[in-house]
């Protein structure tokens, strides 16, 4: 069974039907030591960083301890920023801090007509060849479709980059960790194949 974290952030709908789409079973639990008996979390998101203080510390200790026990775990647009140490946008509530570096604001440029906030579709570039678990069956430089106004860094973690006036990670992968800056659940076929790939992590129940 899928945790499907509500932190009041939105979103959840989209998320549930592209994962009654694929056949997975999920719950939304109430409770933070409801993650005992999960074998996923899906962290989703949209809007303001500080929406992720709702995610108090007894949430923050089961999903620690849930990633530690080797349960995946996947964060979405804002839930993707949590799993780094923090967001220039909102930079007294700190993240998770399960992947290094910090979320900034992407810059403008009127002169290229980049806008922020990024929405809209953009290619997936992969920095290096290495396989990637998320990316399985995902073609290079497909689209997938954004909406931000802040990204995290390109660090070693990284699997997949995204350029809007600066470049981003848009995809990272540390062990049993995943994040994604765009929104899988709205990107179509694309975006069902990454979530799909993120549930072949899942081991069955015990």
């Amino acid at each position: 069974m899928i945790a499907l974290v509500d932190y009041r952030a939105g979103n959840l709908t989209s998320v549930r039907k592209a994962l009654t789409a694929l056949g997975a079973d999920f719950v939304t639990p109430a409770f933070a030591d409801e993650l005992r008996h999960v074998t996923a979390i899906i962290v989703p998101g949209v809007g303001h960083f500080a929406s992720t203080a709702h995610l108090d510390e007894a949430w923050r200790a089961a999903i620690l301890e849930r990633v530690a026990a080797g349960t995946p775990l996947l964060g979405i647009c804002v839930g993707m920023q949590w799993l780094f140490e923090g967001s220039d946008e909102a930079p007294d509530d700190p993240g998770i801090g399960l992947l290094a570096g910090r979320c900034v604001r992407l810059r403008g440029d009127t002169e290229r007509r980049v806008k922020v906030p990024h929405v809209g579709w953009n290619a997936l570039t992969p920095p290096s060849p290495a396989p990637s678990t998320l990316l399985a069956g995902v073609a290079p430089d497909s689209q997938v479709y954004f909406t931000h106004s802040f990204a995290p860094p390109v660090t070693g973690d990284c699997v997949a980059a995204t350029t809007h006036g600066q470049p981003f990670a848009a995809a990272v992968e540390r062990g049993n960790v995943f994040g994604v800056q765009f929104h899988p659940e709205k990107s179509s076929d694309v975006g069902l194949q990454i979530l799909r790939n993120f549930l072949s992590t899942v081991r069955p129940a015990s």
